[in-house]
This record gives C-alpha cells, sequence and structure tokens, in this order.
C-alpha cells in the first residue's frame, strides 16, 4: 500500500492487487473485497469514526442519550452498518450485497470479537496498546471482546454464568453488563485482565 493506505483505497489500487495468500486464510480477493468496501465508507461517511457516529445518531433520534442500553446498542449499530456498507460496496452490477466470513454479523448473535477489539483500540486512551484516535464513541458505551481465554476466565470468576457456555452475542452483553456495575466509565479496562487470569 505504500506509504499511504488511504490513497491505496481511494485511488483504487487495489484493482491491481495479485490472488495471492496475504495472512493464513487471507487471500488477494479479500483484500480487494476490504478496499472495496473501505473506499464505499470514507466516500459516504468521511471516515469509519463518522460512520459509527452516524450509526449512534440514527440510534439517539428522539432516544435519550443518557441511557446506557441505548449507548451501547449503538455500538452494536455501527457494526452492522460497517458490515452492510462493505457488502453493498460489493455488490457489483447486481446491487446484491455480498459478505465476507472476515466481517462478523452481529445479526446472527456473533460475539464480533475482531471488532470489539479494534473498537477498543480505536477508542480507549488508558491501556497500554489503546490509541484512543476516536473522540466520538465513549468507553462506556464499548463492548468486551469475548474469546475463550476471557469466556473461561469470566465464568470462573463468576461474571458470567457457568450454564452459559457459548461466547456469543449475548454473554458478550451479559458480561459487559457485569463489568459497567464494576466501571460504568470504562468497563473493557478489564479485558487484559480477563484474558490473563488463569
Amino acid at each position: 500500500m505504500g506509504p499511504s493506505p488511504y490513497a491505496f483505497v481511494m485511488e483504487g489500487n487495489y484493482r491491481k492487487l495479485k490472488d495471492n495468500c496475504v495472512y493464513r486464510t487471507f487471500f488477494g480477493d479479500d483484500l480487494r473485497y476490504f478496499c472495496r468496501g473501505l473506499k464505499a465508507c470514507y466516500t459516504r461517511y468521511g471516515s469509519l469514526e463518522a460512520l459509527f457516529a452516524c450509526a449512534m445518531e440514527l440510534r439517539f433520534d428522539g432516544a435519550d442519550r443518557t441511557s446506557a442500553a441505548s449507548s451501547a446498542g449503538a455500538v452494536w449499530d455501527g457494526i452492522a452498518l460497517f458490515r452492510e456498507t462493505i457488502a453493498q460496496a460489493n455488490g457489483g452490477a447486481a446491487k446484491q450485497p455480498v459478505y465476507t466470513k472476515h466481517i462478523a454479523d452481529p445479526g446472527s448473535g456473533s460475539a464480533c470479537k475482531r471488532l470489539h477489539l479494534a473498537l477498543r483500540w480505536l477508542v480507549r486512551k488508558e491501556g497500554p496498546v489503546d490509541m484512543g484516535l476516536w473522540s466520538s464513541i465513549s468507553p462506556a458505551s464499548l463492548f468486551i471482546p469475548l474469546d475463550l481465554h476471557v469466556g473461561r476466565s469470566a465464568r470462573q470468576l463468576g461474571l458470567l454464568e457457568e450454564s452459559r457456555k457459548s461466547n456469543d452475542k449475548k454473554a458478550v452483553i451479559s458480561l459487559t453488563e457485569k463489568l459497567r456495575e464494576l466501571c460504568p466509565e470504562d468497563p473493557v479496562k478489564y479485558d487484559f485482565a480477563l484474558f490473563m487470569y488463569r
């Protein structure tokens, strides 16, 4: 992509990519898919942060902005809008959205771990790996990136019910609600502690 990935995407240089393996199960077609989608996101919203902010505005239209449920729901709405915008951009002449396994679907009950992890890095300012580049989303509205390790730790500590075996969207919401009881303004700050707990 060179010194400017943004220019690479916006100028359409991704069209020249070969069909090589980029990383593990991610190939040239997958990278072109993402680049087409990112170009649509940037063209329509100006930035990915603005896309998520738009989802929040739609959620809050006439709603109480201080409501934890509205604020939290807006993050899931943002993920859905991100996924849909990229799928629409890849619909081609048929204008039928084309989805990829690389972007989780919150509508199917997915935990959307990678997207919640990316949001954590982009929104939080306090952690050693968190960049805090975005200001339009509050850390209070983030959700815990839930994987096998975090789920296991949460169950051992009684933060998730032992009977809930699946690390799905319901588990993410349930665990994050528990963490909000401990720290309403930044529930995701417990991510590393849960991940490293043995």
